[in-house]
């Protein structure tokens, strides 16, 4: 994998777990020569992936809509800063520039672009592994909720292991790397989105 998309939120919680697992994940990232694609913040946990990248000497490609740019305080530090009409276009820009996704803990925002990766490759917009960083524990009821939607039958058997799941970043890098494309429903092009 060259670059990875990394969705995280744009907050700090108080929790210094939280912004020293987001500076992990950009330093480690960046120490395998993967390249970072994100939100384009300076704040939050996106700030500190960016910055911990950086300073690794990695890659960091920013993709922010015009209408955050005040809103986020688009990082102008990044080897690259995409500024997109809206929303879509910076998730279909995600997808565009990254091998996968990996989700660190974040809000409703990192969720949408969690679910909304998972969607696309059900549908066969893209076969790459989507990551989830079950950091300290934090997505462990969205992980049980995963497999209960799997075992009432509304997510395929095909498509069970879309979501690769890891507590450490080494280890869900080496699965994810090591990931299996799945058969979507759909052959999906960028123009039935």
């Amino acid at each position: 994998m060259k670059r990875i998309a990394v969705y995280c939120g744009s907050a700090t919680p108080e929790d210094p777990i939280y912004v020293e697992t987001a500076q992990l994940v950009g330093r480690t990232l960046a120490q395998r020569g993967i390249g970072v694609v994100y939100g384009g913040g300076r704040t939050g946990l996106m700030g500190a992936v960016a910055d911990a990248a950086l300073d690794a000497g990695g890659e960091v490609i920013g993709v922010i809509p015009d209408a955050l740019v005040g809103t986020e305080v688009a990082h102008r530090g990044c080897s690259e800063l995409h500024q997109v009409s809206g929303m879509h276009e910076r998730k279909k820009m995600f997808t565009d520039l990254s091998d996968g996704f990996v989700t660190i803990p974040g809000g409703v925002g990192t969720m949408d672009e969690l679910w909304e990766a998972i969607s696309w490759a059900q549908l066969g917009y893209h076969r790459k592994p989507v990551g989830l960083l079950n950091a300290a524990g934090f997505y462990n009821d969205l992980i049980a909720f995963n497999q209960h939607m799997i075992d009432v039958g509304f997510i395929r058997p095909a498509h069970a292991s879309i979501m690769v799941v890891d507590a450490g970043i080494e280890g869900l890098i080496d699965k994810m790397e090591a990931y299996v494309p799945h058969t979507p429903i759909f052959a999906m092009k960028a123009d039935d989105l």
